[in-house]
């Protein structure tokens, strides 16, 4: 089929429109990771501009970032269905052509590309796409947060902190006690490096760190 001008043609622009399609989804994970530094920014100056600030204004600022991986996991998930596409055509119909060798068509690919077009399906889960926005950009976020949040709480407390009880009087916010604070924001930070944790030992991306060992690995 590699002999097929019309067919070669009509691939070529397939892999042409797919390719253009995986670059709009990239720059829109790109657009959410910004949304999310710049709340984070934006935060960051109010929390330490002013000292009557409360703390508890980092809560905001997790929940910000919460929603701005939600929406990123989910945009990566469409961005990972059609790269899997993109891959399919790179591994099974541009190799063999670079090479000159039809016979290195591998697999039903043809079929599989074709089924996806029909009914387009994720390939990775909520999860797994959840984990790798957070290994990839979100952790080094969440890391920062809980830096400013521990340096605000000591730099604006009201008396200073030379003991354990002066810090759990530190962290409490009018009705709000200080073990409640403290659980909620450990709690959010524990959570984050467990899923980072678990998504490192479950999943293994197409490309990764491992070079050429790993190659068994890929999905195609």
């Amino acid at each position: 089929m590699l002999r097929d001008t019309s067919y070669v043609n009509a691939m070529s622009h397939f892999y042409r429109g797919e390719l253009g399609r995986i670059m709009v989804w990239r720059q829109r994970l790109d657009v959410t990771t910004t949304w999310a530094i710049t709340a984070t920014s934006t935060i960051f100056t109010v929390a330490f501009s002013l000292r009557d600030v409360p703390h508890i204004i980092f809560f905001f600022n997790l929940a910000i970032v919460t929603v701005m991986l939600w929406i990123e996991a989910r945009r990566y998930r469409f961005y990972d269905a059609f790269h899997a596409r993109v891959r399919m055509l790179e591994a099974h119909f541009l190799v063999p052509m670079v090479m000159g060798r039809p016979e290195t068509l591998e697999g039903d690919w043809r079929r599989l590309v074709a089924e996806d077009l029909l009914i387009p399906a994720f390939k990775m889960g909520v999860l797994e796409a959840v984990g790798w926005r957070l290994r990839r950009n979100y952790i080094f976020i969440y890391v920062i947060i809980l830096g400013a949040w521990l340096a605000k709480v000591f730099l604006h407390a009201p008396m200073s902190i030379d003991s354990p009880k002066a810090l759990y009087r530190a962290l409490a916010v009018g009705q709000i006690p200080g073990w409640l604070i403290a659980i909620v924001m450990l709690g959010v930070f524990v959570a984050t490096l467990s899923t980072v944790l678990v998504v490192a030992r479950r999943f293994t991306g197409e490309i990764n760190e491992f070079g050429a060992t790993a190659r068994s690995r890929w999905r195609i």
